[in-house]
């Protein structure tokens, strides 16, 4: 049993490769199909970058942060700001923070490079046991079992995985493994992901140009999309909160978030706590009088739903407060965290 499962697993890889070489995306951390590995430093910044967000979206801040730290060594000196600051709009800012985290690791204790084995990625800041595998696997030519989303969903559909989400996952990675080559392991999870973003999509798979068909249980059974299985989503518990908009003229305060918790360190508008009823005016910069704007923010985040009110204050020149004052015409070079970016797009017609 143990030799068809290796013959049938060698077979998908081979199919799979083949697709790849002749179908691989062209992207600024990836080497040409074939070659030994990639970038150690690229890969592990996009695969960083990549974690819950899309390739398009991560493309334009790649350039940048490459162009701009174009390695380790680079990267580790940088300011906690300015990092901070080009992340802004990427989103789970963590990453940010994790990133400079690491690159210091690396460039202090590691002489700038990268360790090969998923035990010793494994240690460095911000790299999780998907993370390790994929720089393994593609920085180093390793044979490591990746398994992302888009993998899940294609071995969910190969293998008809009837146990749902997230309880799939021990099973989805083993069965991953079985048809993990060892050769060319690199280009093999990249061939997954890049099979999972543009044909085995989760809606509407296009099975007909799949090079895996004639191997997809889900796709004999012609229930593929129902793959794989999912227990029903739980409603996000609602917040709410106030965004203060405290001007001097032209001038706007901004405050930096604590670097523990949610969008740490990033500069922002002040803001009262987030609870679950309307805070109101707690936690304000300063006692003024403060007016209330006819609009609101909303934002998502991975655990809970925003509602923020907005209100606009005028500093009297004298009262002491907190923060650094931001020309509002110059608020786009602040990196503010989407959520007070928003802001800005509600008060520019306003403010500006």
């Amino acid at each position: 049993m143990l030799d068809n499962v290796r013959t049938e697993g060698a077979g998908i890889a081979s199919r799979l490769l083949d697709w790849y070489d002749a179908n691989a995306r062209t992207l600024p951390w990836r080497a040409p199909p074939g070659a030994n590995a990639a970038d150690p430093y690229r890969v592990w910044l996009s695969e960083i970058m990549l974690q819950q967000t899309q390739v398009a979206t991560v493309i334009p801040y790649f350039d940048r942060f490459t162009a701009r730290w174009p390695d380790f060594e680079a990267f580790a000196a940088a300011e906690d700001a300015d990092v901070m600051g080009a992340w802004a709009g990427l989103g789970y800012y963590a990453r940010a923070r994790n990133l400079l985290a690491c690159a210091r690791v690396v460039a202090s204790e590691h002489g700038g490079r990268l360790p090969e084995s998923e035990a010793e990625l494994l240690k460095l800041p911000g790299v999780g046991a998907y993370t390790a595998a994929a720089i393994a696997s593609i920085a180093f030519g390793k044979r490591a079992v990746v398994v992302d989303g888009n993998v899940e969903r294609v071995v969910s559909r190969l293998f008809a995985v009837e146990t749902p989400l997230p309880a799939a996952r021990p099973e989805l990675k083993r069965l991953t493994d079985t048809i993990t080559p060892g050769a060319r392991a690199g280009d093999f999870a990249q061939a997954m992901m890049d099979l999972g973003s543009g044909i085995c999509t989760p809606k509407s798979p296009k099975c007909l140009l799949c090079p895996l068909a004639p191997d997809c249980a889900a796709r004999a059974q012609d229930d593929p999309a129902t793959y794989p299985r999912r227990l029903p989503k739980k409603a996000k518990p609602q917040r709410f909160g106030t965004i203060f908009l405290l001007h001097d003229d032209d001038r706007v305060l901004l405050v930096r978030r604590p670097d523990k918790g949610l969008l740490g360190g990033m500069r922002a508008f002040p803001t009262g706590p987030w609870n679950d009823a309307p805070p109101g005016l707690a936690d304000a910069p300063l006692a003024t009088d403060w007016q209330p704007i006819d609009d609101e923010v909303t934002h998502v985040f991975t655990h809970f739903a925003l509602r923020c009110a907005l209100v606009r204050g005028t500093w009297d020149g004298q009262s002491s407060v907190e923060g650094e004052w931001w020309p509002i015409a110059d608020l786009d070079s602040a990196g503010l965290p989407t959520v007070f970016a928003k802001a800005i797009q509600h008060l520019g017609e306003t403010d500006r």
